[in-house]
This record gives structure tokens, sequence and C-alpha cells, in this order.
């Protein structure tokens, strides 16, 4: 028998399990207070629902095989695919605006290291039916809501907000041609983290000369609204392609979150069907990879699911989000401790103790007591290892008098309650 996972993948013990449950109810709650609907998908789909439209990153990473009926299938690297299914196949009957959010969990055989697994859950929120880039703004505020509700500040994570319509007209507008965007999208995308001159290199060998290389490294020195909008002046159809980030930042400003998103031009996202405003949520010291990622990606439910509907999305994983919260301070996972410990003073005491836990547990409290008969000393130090809030002390003196002792094991201090105010106390 091995002694370890597979590297890359995760065993959850009862306190990373809490931390994992704790981040799932805060991505359920945030998602619901936005009005999105919960939907799941299956974790084995065909292969070329990736290999066709996903780009060549997703493809060389796919845990894929052949099954007993001879299909070639891949467990699911990301969730957009799947709901692109889904959703073509209920077209007609799903009212539009869709707003579906899931938490699969996805596999990528990538190189491991920290924020990255082979294996990690992911929030995924999408809105499919609606061009408007209030739709935009609507998805990056519950990302930033969700790190709000984590207790994140502006001061903590940012969004940094880009759109692929304007990274194209800039572009275009100073020369680079269609066939030579791929290459000069991939140079913007790692001008933070590919030294210049290799980045150059790269152009060159695409057939770029000086004015266009110089052009894709001005670029992501535009940083802010009004920088972007002034180089979208200067260039054929820039105003145009500059309406909808210029809508979409207002409305971040007008809900009052301006302070955690930025224009930022170098985010050009690397899967190949985003086709318009696109962001990710990174902690401010940037010392993990994105927090979460997405955008505008209006033509995949044509390709995959048959139908012709504007959708947008994002995704946020579990793994980066985790670091993150571990490296804040225990996470509030209060519902995962014990609100009592019983303790049975003699034998004759363990029925009235019985009787009180069950009691206890119907009206919701979360109690626990020995299971062997053990010295008030020891019973306390199990109620102090189960991180139990309060030991609920039942001895003679107390069954006769109705009542427990009931002992504070934070402050040490203790009061004889009676049973029929017990409920009081953990409501």
């Amino acid at each position: 028998m091995q002694g370890q996972a597979l590297p890359g993948f995760r065993d959850f013990y009862p306190d990373e399990l809490a931390l994992r449950n704790y981040i799932f109810a805060t991505w359920r709650e945030v998602a619901r207070r936005y009005g999105f609907q919960e939907y799941d998908g299956p974790p084995l789909e065909p292969l070329e629902l990736y290999t066709d439209k996903s780009g060549e990153e997703i493809v060389q990473q796919l845990y894929t095989f052949e099954d007993k009926g001879g299909r070639k299938v891949a467990l699911r690297p990301e969730m957009t695919p799947t709901l692109a299914r889904m959703v073509g196949a209920h077209a007609q009957a799903l009212k539009k605006p869709i707003r579906w959010f899931s938490i699969p969990q996805l596999f990528r055989y990538e190189r491991q290291q920290r924020g990255r697994l082979r294996e990690h859950f992911q929030l995924n929120m999408d809105i499919i039916g609606e061009a408007s880039p209030l739709a935009d703004a609507e998805l990056i505020a519950a990302a930033i809501d969700i790190m709000r509700a984590f207790g994140f500040k502006a001061a903590d994570a940012q969004a940094r907000v880009s759109d692929r319509r304007v990274l194209r007209t800039l572009l275009l507008g100073r020369g680079i041609t269609e066939a030579q965007l791929p290459t000069a999208f991939e140079a913007i995308d790692k001008s933070e983290r590919v030294p210049k001159d290799v980045v150059a290199a790269k152009l060159r060998e695409a057939g770029m000369g000086k004015r266009e290389t110089d052009a894709v490294f001005e670029i992501p020195a535009l940083r802010g609204l009004d920088a972007v909008l002034t180089a979208l002046g200067k260039v054929k159809g820039g105003e145009e392609a500059g309406e909808p980030l210029r809508q979409a930042v207002g409305a971040l400003e007008t809900m009052g979150l301006a302070d955690f998103a930025a224009v930022d031009l170098t985010i050009v996202r690397g899967l190949a069907y985003y086709t318009g405003i696109v962001f990710e949520l990174f902690d401010r010291g940037k010392s993990l990879r994105a927090v979460c990622g997405g955008g505008r990606y209006d033509g995949l439910l044509k390709a995959l699911g048959g139908v012709d509907l504007p959708a947008l999305g994002f995704g946020m994983g579990d793994v980066v989000l985790g670091e993150l919260l571990k490296e804040r301070g225990p996470a509030d996972q209060a519902s995962t401790k014990l609100d009592a410990f019983l303790i049975a003073v003699s034998g004759e005491d363990v029925a009235p103790m019985l009787q009180l836990a069950h009691r206890l547990r119907d009206l919701g409290v979360a109690v626990e007591y020995g299971l062997r008969p053990a010295a008030i000393r020891k019973q306390l130090e199990l109620a102090a290892a189960r991180g139990a809030a309060r030991a609920l002390i039942v001895g003679p003196d107390e069954r006769a008098a109705g009542a427990v002792v009931v002992r504070d094991l934070k402050a040490g201090t203790e009061e004889r309650v009676p049973i029929a105010k017990l409920p009081g106390l953990f409501h």
C-alpha cells in the first residue's frame, strides 16, 4: 500500500477539509447574492470537446485515455466546454440571460509548484445570453466581492482588466497583421515574466520589424483607462473598440469598487476562445499566480453547443485562494468546531449525559462526549483538543439539582446552569 497520494493530488484531513468547505460556502453565498443558480456536469468528457477549441496549452495537459467502449475521453481540465454543451442542448427552454455557477473538480497534468497542482476545485460563474458591458462588470464585481467576503481589502487584492478588442485595434492600427496577432498577444501576455530580449526575438521570428515590435512593447505601458482611451483615439475604430471597457469600468466605479480594479493591457488570457473583456484577480503582493481569471467568450457556444449566444465567465481555484487564506491566519471555520463537550463524573451520570447530548443535538448544538470512562481531567483535555467552547459537567449533585456545571474552556470560569436554560446558551 502506497504511503501518499499521487504527485499533485491531495488528501483532505479534517482541518484541510474544513478550509475547503469554508471556501465553498463563501463561494455559494456570494453566488446566491448575485442571483446565480448552481449546476454540475460529468468529470469525464469526450476528448474532442477540448482538443478543438481550448488551445494547445490545455491539450498538452489533458488526462486522456480510451475507455472500454473504445471512446477517447478526458478528465475535465476546465468547465466552460461542458457548460457550452449543456446550454446548447436546452438553449430554447432556458430563460436568458442564464446565470449559472458550479464548483467542479478539474484535472490538468501540470508541473507542480506552490499554488499549482494537478487537480483542484474551481468556482465557475458564467452569464450567457447577454452582450452588455454591464454583464462584464457584474462578473468582475462578483469576483471582487468574493475576496471581500474572505476579508480582503483593496490593499490586498486587485482585479486587472483588459479587452482583447482593444488590444486587437491598437495592434492592427500600428501595422501588425492579422497573422501576427497571436504572437503579439502572447508577447504582451508574457511581458511581465519573460526578458524583453527574448520576447523581441520571438517577434522578429514572426516577421515584425522595429516599428511593430516597438508597438507591442508600448501597449503594456498603457496603464489606466484614460491612457488606453487616449491611445485608442489615435487609431481607426479605436473609440468603438474602447466603449465596452469604458462602460464596464464605469459600472465598477459606480458600485464603489474602483479601488479593487485597474485597467491593465498585459492581461490577455491564454485560452484561444476569449473575444472581449478579460480580467485576472491577484493578491497585491503578486506572491502567487492569479487567484481567478476569465472574460468574454462570445463565439464558443456556437462552436461547441451549436447556439450563437454571447457569453462570459470566470474561474476561481481553491489552491491559490487557500494559500492566501492560510497566510492570513486561521479562517473562520466555527461551524466545524464543537459547541460543547459533555463530561460524566461517574458511571451513574452516563445515562443522563447521553440524554442531554441527544436533546442538544436535536436543537442543532454540536456536542461530543467521551466514549469510555475516564478521569475528569482526561475528559477536559479531550474537550480542549476538540476545540470545544464549553464543557458541560454532569455529576451526582447536578443530577439532583436538575442542572449541569458549564465551564468556559477559554476563560476558565464556570457556573451551574439549570438544564431547562441550557438551550439559551447556544442560541
